[in-house]
């Protein structure tokens, strides 16, 4: 099992930036990639962005590329989730999982999961 937790976010404004982390603890050798989903109130969970442990390999939602940035240190075990130019329909609850599948934009193939982290975009 892979303990993750999430932390970071908060409420900006349209435009503004946002760092969020992701820190794993546990079993992390067998976990494939961490991905970040989000659920806005009334809305079902989506893929955010997502990336591998061992090589690297970043995927994102069309809704957030060139926006967002997905990076990881293996050393400190940590997921960044980079957020630029934020704009009000980004708001939700941002959440970190963890996989050992490639099956990555599939929220059913995640395991374990963080506890989330709101972030409000508003003026």
């Amino acid at each position: 099992q892979v303990q993750l937790v999430e932390s970071g976010g908060g409420l900006v404004q349209p435009g503004d930036s946002l760092t969020l982390s992701c820190a794993a603890s546990g079993r992390t050798r067998s976990s494939y990639a961490v991905g970040w989903f989000r659920q806005a109130p009334g809305k079902e969970r989506q893929f955010v962005a997502a990336i591998a442990w061992s090589s690297g390999g970043t995927y994102y939602a069309d809704s957030v590329k060139g926006r967002f940035t997905i990076s990881r240190d293996n050393a400190k075990k940590t997921v960044y989730l980079q957020m630029n130019n934020l704009e009000p329909e980004d708001t939700a609850v941002y959440s970190c999982a963890s996989t050992l599948t490639r099956f990555v934009y599939i929220v059913r193939s995640y395991s374990d999961w963080g506890q989330g982290t709101q972030v409000t975009v508003s003026s």
